[in-house]
């Protein structure tokens, strides 16, 4: 530390003694001082918007590259959460769906879609009011998906680089609400209508989240991984005709 400091003194010493020198030369050979300090005047009162300009830009700069770094992080963080629990739950969750049809229709997404189909999936999914009914699958085998990824799912809600993205926090609770009612129940059979009507509700919500935030992950990889986009799209869970082999 000490021997950044000195090299700190000794650059501004260099520079305060070639400026100068600079100014000596030029009174050497023109004689015009008060040239010279009309000149550095001039300079001088330029000087604080010049570092105000400058200071402004590289803080813009620098938040704009650590606003990109930041979403890159979280979106890692996100396509692994798809990796190990988004796919699947996808698939799972689309058996609870009363009107299957219509969401599978436009939920079939091709390598070719533009901005504006991505737009308009996430508008449709906006204005679409799910109807999942938890008597259609099986509720233990969700549960213990869910269980089995418990760990995972705590894990990524204590990675501060989630607390910037809302959408995505909101999956997550979504997720560990519905773990937690299916928890809370001894069984999950034999279980009265108003009681299987509410985790419905709790199905729905957490589905609703994450087939917002998968589209949103999609739009984000054919952005920037075109090849893991293609990979995607040959693996969507909702989409009865993909095959990952490409023929």
């Amino acid at each position: 530390m000490f021997t950044i400091y000195k090299r700190s003194e000794l650059l501004v010493l260099l520079m305060l003694v070639s400026s100068a020198l600079l100014y000596g030369i030029d009174y050497l050979l023109f004689g015009q001082a008060r040239d010279i300090g009309f000149g550095l005047l001039g300079n001088l009162a330029f000087l604080p918007i010049y570092v105000l300009f400058v200071t402004l830009m590289i803080e813009r700069v620098l938040k704009e590259r650590d606003k990109e770094s930041l979403r890159q992080k979280m979106n890692m963080v996100i396509g692994v959460f798809f990796s190990e629990v988004g796919t699947a739950l996808l698939r799972d969750g689309f058996g609870f769906l009363v009107e299957k049809e219509q969401l599978s229709c436009r939920v079939r997404i091709a390598a070719t879609w533009s901005e504006r189909d991505f737009r308009d999936l996430s508008l449709f999914l906006e204005k679409s009011q799910l109807h999942m009914d938890s008597s259609l699958c099986d509720l233990g085998e969700l549960k213990e998906f869910l269980v089995s990824r418990r760990n995972f799912l705590l894990g990524l809600l204590e990675n501060p680089n989630l607390l910037e993205h809302d959408g995505f926090t909101d999956l997550l609770w979504a997720v560990f609400h519905l773990l937690e009612e299916l928890e809370a129940r001894r069984s999950l059979y034999g279980l009265p209508q108003a009681d299987m009507d509410h985790l419905s509700g709790d199905i729905r919500r957490a589905y609703t989240h994450l087939l917002s935030q998968w589209v949103v992950y999609l739009k984000h990889l054919k952005d920037d991984y075109p090849y893991l986009f293609s990979l995607a799209v040959r693996n969507n869970p909702l989409n009865p005709d993909a095959r990952v082999e490409i023929i």
